[in-house]
């Protein structure tokens, strides 16, 4: 099985796959720097901790060996700065694409770089033939990133539990079909 590069070099940053449990200190560093900025979108965040942060390396670990999932660390000078990742969507030529940042780095397009990165590493794949990116409708600067990439939006349908809490109830699906040879 085909697998994406595990370094990903993106000029002023670097998308790099989970170091296991040497993450862990930094990770739960970044989240909680970026607890109050992820908690409207992310439901997760309600249950991080260390302990919730150590089984996350250590699922990323076991999905990057199986080839259902691939999380990487998003990386500049060193410091983590974000997270994407790319995992199987439900039909088996489909994967989904998600991301998030530090605060600190956002507005200055490296979501939109590292999600263009990752489609890339994904597309160079023979088995997948589109990628997918959802969000809620409310969380405009998200909705963003699809748009400037060429993704198409596809539906608009009711969120399922857990839905964000500052969520508009609505999930906005986009989709990018693998480029014409």
């Amino acid at each position: 099985m085909e697998r994406p590069s595990e370094i990903v070099e993106c000029g002023d940053f670097t998308l790099r796959r989970w170091r296991g449990q040497s993450d862990l200190a930094p990770v739960v560093t970044l989240i909680e720097e970026s607890v109050e900025h992820l908690r409207p979108w992310m439901p997760w965040v309600e249950r991080h901790g260390e302990e919730y942060t150590r089984e996350f390396l250590e699922r990323s670990d076991a999905k990057w060996a199986s080839g259902e999932a691939y999380n990487y660390a998003i990386v500049e000078d060193g410091t983590l700065i974000g997270m994407c990742q790319t995992y199987r969507g439900t039909e088996p030529e489909g994967w989904r694409l998600g991301y998030w940042l530090h605060p600190a780095a956002t507005g200055r397009g490296i979501a939109t770089r590292a999600t263009a990165a990752m489609a890339t590493e994904m597309f160079a794949r023979p088995d997948v033939e589109y990628l997918e990116i959802s969000h809620d409708l409310a969380n405009v600067p998200s909705g963003a990133i699809p748009r400037r990439l060429g993704f198409t939006e596809v539906r608009r349908e009711r969120a399922t539990p857990p839905a964000a809490p500052s969520g508009s109830g609505t999930e906005v699906l986009w989709r990018l079909s693998r480029p014409a040879p």
